[in-house]
């Protein structure tokens, strides 16, 4: 649709942008995000830099990005802040060296953070669309993320207009924005498939200050092939939540399944897709990936409300090809409702999320590598984890060719704890941790979780603790890691030393 607004380059619109303004992105995954301007914004920095001056904004988008966003501003050395998830390794080396300030926020919370003023003025937002009206109608392309809290606070508005998207995918979006307290309503949601907002995102036509055209597809590439190890974790699962259906411990209708991104995430629901014990589910979850859509077209998925299409290329061009087919399977809402800690417990959501590690207890550590280096950010794991009907965590059980036990003592960094932790899955087995002692919970990650090599250093390790409530002791609590940060190779940790 042609509009009335000026129509930029991306140097034109890049020129706009001052030093130390914070600017909001659209998208969530490299899924709907501005993808030309902050290119095009990262070159304006160099620049700039060339001349000896300083150059750097603050990022604040829905959750990671792509290449040409996230890793073409941190290239360029353009990034003052940046928050709330990441995962560019250019970005994150940055974040890691100290030289880039990051703060990691529960997806859920970054919205209202915004409307609350807490991470100051928003300056401009850059907005991915399929279709804009002159009356300040925006059609969102494959995310949502925070676009529209994002549009609401920002003092002006760049579109970028990505003929990539079919205009078709208005009524697509259920775009809602709670009040703030006290006035906020309850989300009167109580199936996935329920509407409670608009198909567009409405602005005051003013604050749209250009359009920049485009035709560039998400950067999202293809995911690893399923091998072994994640296949043995997704039967895993799908065993056991057919298992739960079978004691009654789960309705018969089943519940609304949340998964996180990634290969491990991929395996599961093809494995959930396949077990002759699952039925029919729908999804209420952030993200969904390619095997999503093989599901939707077995009916095996009914129906699957997300935030963002975290879809391969190949994978979104055949939903763009039959868009009368996943219109009414599909529906894209803002982070701030598919991490509704409200909607989770009333849809009674069963969890499945990935860790970095998880202690014999239950902790289970998201972010950070030996506890001191981000690896993306703790996305929207606590936001399901903490409320679900049933938390699950998965994780391969060991890491670097065996050098690393995600099974450990006492997890270097805690994300979400014991608490919020139900269900620990490995390729090794299931530990079920409900109405378990630490002690119990301990003896069951142990031996049916960690790998063959690591199970008697293990115990090793609860005997070292003696006979407590939490079989743990602070002075070898990280003797795993030490090995590791030390030799390499925490299968060489020494007890001795810690007696």
């Amino acid at each position: 649709m042609k509009t009335s607004f000026p129509v930029l380059h991306p140097a034109e619109a890049a020129a706009l942008f001052q030093h130390s303004q914070t600017v909001a992105f659209s998208g969530f995954t490299p899924a709907g995000t501005a993808k030309v301007v902050p290119t095009a914004i990262a070159e304006r920095a160099r620049e700039i830099h060339a001349k000896g001056q300083p150059f750097g904004i603050g990022v604040v988008t829905g959750a990671s990005t792509g290449k040409s966003l996230d890793g073409a501003l941190a290239a360029a050395d353009a990034v003052l802040f940046r928050t709330p998830f990441q995962s560019d390794p250019i970005l994150r080396q940055g974040i890691n060296e100290g030289r880039i300030r990051f703060f990691d926020m529960h997806l859920s919370m970054l919205p209202q953070a915004v409307r609350y003023g807490f991470l100051g003025p928003v300056d401009w937002a850059v907005i991915e669309a399929c279709d804009v009206t002159d009356a300040g109608e925006i059609t969102l392309t494959s995310a949502v993320g925070a676009a529209p809290t994002f549009c609401a606070k920002a003092d002006k508005i760049i579109i970028e207009l990505n003929r990539f998207h079919p205009e078709g995918l208005r009524g697509f979006h259920d775009l809602y924005e709670p009040r703030n307290p006290p006035h906020r309503e309850p989300l009167m949601l109580r199936h996935p498939g329920d509407r409670i907002g608009a198909p567009v995102i409405r602005v005051d036509p003013k604050k749209i200050v250009g359009i920049v055209e485009t035709n560039a597809a998400d950067d999202i590439g293809a995911f690893a092939p399923i091998g072994e190890t994640t296949a043995r974790i997704g039967r895993h699962v799908a065993e056991f939540l057919a298992g739960e259906l079978r004691r009654g411990l789960i309705p018969s209708e089943f519940l609304p399944i949340q998964s996180g991104v990634g290969d491990t995430a991929n395996a599961v629901l093809k494995c959930m897709g396949e077990h002759p014990g699952i039925p029919a589910f729908d999804m209420y979850t952030e993200v969904i990936q390619d095997a999503v859509l093989d599901l939707l077209k077995l009916g095996k998925v009914r129906f699957a409300s997300t935030c963002s299409l975290t879809i391969s290329n190949p994978g979104l061009r055949d939903i763009y090809g039959n868009l009368e087919f996943f219109r009414p399977r599909l529906l894209l809402r803002p982070q701030e409702i598919t991490n509704s800690p409200e909607v989770i417990r009333r849809l009674g959501i069963i969890a499945i999320n990935t860790a970095i590690e998880i202690d014999i207890t239950g902790n289970v550590n998201s972010t950070h590598v030996l506890g001191r280096n981000m690896m993306n950010g703790i996305g929207g794991s606590g936001d399901f984890a903490r409320n679900a009907f049933l938390s699950i965590f998965t994780c391969p059980s060991t890491a670097k060719g065996g050098k690393i036990s995600t099974l450990v003592p006492m997890v270097s960094h805690l994300d979400s704890s014991e608490h919020s932790v139900q269900i620990v899955i490995t390729e090794q087995g299931v530990a079920d941790l409900r109405g378990k002692c630490p002690a119990d919970r301990a003896n069951l990650i142990i031996e049916h979780c960690a790998h063959p090599e690591y199970r008697q250093i293990l115990r090793d390790y609860v005997a070292l603790a003696g006979h407590t409530h939490s079989p743990q002791t602070l002075k070898a609590a990280f003797g795993l890691h030490l090995a590791f940060a030390e030799q390499g190779d925490m299968r060489l940790v020494d007890w001795a030393k810690f007696k």
